[in-house]
């Protein structure tokens, strides 16, 4: 850590926390910790997704962008810092913790496996884009912002008891 760095933290550490933050990035994340850092406007990320181009063309993480798995490394190298925060999901919990491995190995270090994909991201109401995601009809809530938090906040704790 620099010295810039601790001191940031020193001074986290000596004021009282009166407005809450998003969750750091950690090895094995929910849809929620993504969810909550990119309603913070936390903007120093990226969110991979590393299924097919046409099952991702057809659906997809809003703001995802698509690095097949043979190609993940490459692109990746070639596009982030070895710092840049990354999520990465896969069709599968396997093939994201494959792809999260594979970036670790080549030197990324603050790599997160959004775990349950992309359809655990559709369960917490996340924004979605794709072919298919322009057909779907809005749910009776979609609009509805007071609700879609609260929604949020009671998933959010169901997630925090699972064990």
């Amino acid at each position: 850590m620099s010295k810039l760095e601790d001191a940031i933290e020193n001074a986290k550490e000596a004021l009282p926390n009166i407005t809450p933050t998003p969750p750091g990035l950690k090895a094995e994340s929910s849809v929620h910790d993504l969810k909550s850092r990119l309603e913070w406007g936390e903007p120093a990320l990226t969110i991979l997704d590393v299924r097919s181009r046409d099952v991702y063309n057809h659906g997809h993480i809003m703001g995802a962008m698509e690095f097949p798995m043979d190609q993940l490394v490459e692109l990746s190298q070639k596009n982030f810092e070895y710092k840049r925060d990354i999520y990465v999901y896969g069709a599968t919990d396997e093939e994201t913790t494959e792809a999260a491995r594979m970036l670790r190995q080549a030197g990324f270090v603050n790599v997160a496996e959004l775990k349950g994909g992309l359809e655990a991201w559709k369960a917490v109401g996340g924004s979605t884009e794709g072919i298919d995601e322009t057909r779907a009809e809005p749910g009776a809530n979609a609009y509805n912002v007071v609700t879609n938090v609260k929604n949020h906040f009671e998933r959010q704790e169901i997630d925090f008891q699972k064990p």
